[in-house]
């Protein structure tokens, strides 16, 4: 990817955004974001920005990046973009505004509708219920999705403080990342959960370890202040 993205051709801004979504995988997101600011539209350049910002807790950049990335899709008559960005904002307000939550998840339905896009229809599904979609993401043969819906029941189980099941999410968890891909999604459970991680992680963050940590922290903890009705 590196060689076809340094000789400029055709395909380079798709080996660009390769590189982009393999260090993002991979944790390394300094990396990732560097190779997000080279990115055209063509090349999904604001989505990959909204996809490497949620992971640091950095909600409200995340948010604005999809939506102008959603806005660009629209400028452009691209409605399978459009309905990407969409969701992605759709999982993004799930975690930070419930309230607004079925507004975009219920536009995300219907900018999917008329497209055939598995990934993103369960991807959209994960805004709504996290626990019934193992099976489906299997049966589907997508187990890159597996982490997500665990970390949004680690979330769900954090606020609720269900120690037992958010414990039984973080082991499902570190299984389903022990191969090292999406790791960062367990460091986010335990920042969420306000535990140590059990060991050094490779995960290479934007800002300080710490900060992320204080993000996830403060995410959970206003959600639980909330009245009870307003969950």
């Amino acid at each position: 990817m590196r060689y076809v993205a340094a000789g400029g051709g055709r395909l380079a801004p798709q080996a660009q955004r390769g590189i982009a979504n393999l260090a993002r995988i991979a944790g390394d997101f300094p990396t990732a974001l560097a190779a997000a600011f080279t990115l055209t539209w063509t090349s999904r350049r604001h989505r990959v920005r909204g996809d490497i910002l949620w992971p640091q807790g950095d909600f409200t950049a995340a948010a604005q990046a999809l939506r102008d990335g959603r806005a660009e899709a629209e400028q452009h008559d691209a409605p399978g973009k459009r309905a990407i960005a969409q969701t992605r904002l759709a999982l993004v307000t799930a975690f930070t505004d419930p309230a607004r939550a079925d507004e975009e998840i219920g536009l995300a339905r219907q900018y999917l509708e008329p497209l055939d896009q598995r990934a993103t229809v369960l991807l959209n599904h994960v805004a709504v219920r996290a626990a019934l979609l193992r099976t489906q993401i299997d049966v589907a043969g997508l187990p890159w999705l597996i982490p997500l819906p665990e970390t949004a029941l680690a979330f769900h189980h954090t606020i609720r403080g269900d120690h037992d099941d958010l414990a039984a999410t973080i082991t499902r968890l570190r299984d389903a990342t022990t191969g090292g891909d999406f790791a960062y999604y367990l460091d986010a459970a335990h920042f969420m959960a306000g535990l140590p991680l059990p060991s050094p992680s490779a995960t290479r963050w934007l800002d300080s370890k710490d900060t992320v940590r204080n993000r996830w922290r403060t995410l959970v903890t206003e959600r639980q202040e909330r009245p009870r009705s307003a969950r």
